[in-house]
């Protein structure tokens, strides 16, 4: 899987606190990075599936689309507002 590329993975956009207030997560390698380094808190319970089917769908176990999913609840679960795409 080419987890650096946006080819399987729909672009969202986060809403998040602090000078870059939109953060534009168009590839699974992106969504990875705002997790590990730019998520407001570390111990959710979705934060944590977000984490883990990140690496898994790098690893190509599972969908990318899962992988997005999860990072949508994670957002959800830390106040993070979602703005998405609908094709």
């Amino acid at each position: 899987m080419k987890w650096h590329t946006s080819g399987e993975f729909a672009p969202l956009m986060l809403v998040v606190s602090g000078p870059e207030k939109y953060k534009l997560v168009a590839t699974l390698g992106q969504a990875a990075e705002m997790l590990m380094d730019g998520w407001p808190v570390d111990d959710g319970e979705e934060y944590l599936i977000a984490i883990r089917a990140c690496r898994d769908a790098i690893h190509g176990e599972v969908p990318s689309e899962d992988a997005r999913a999860a990072l949508i609840h994670a957002a959800d679960e830390a106040g993070i507002s979602v703005i998405t795409v609908v094709h």
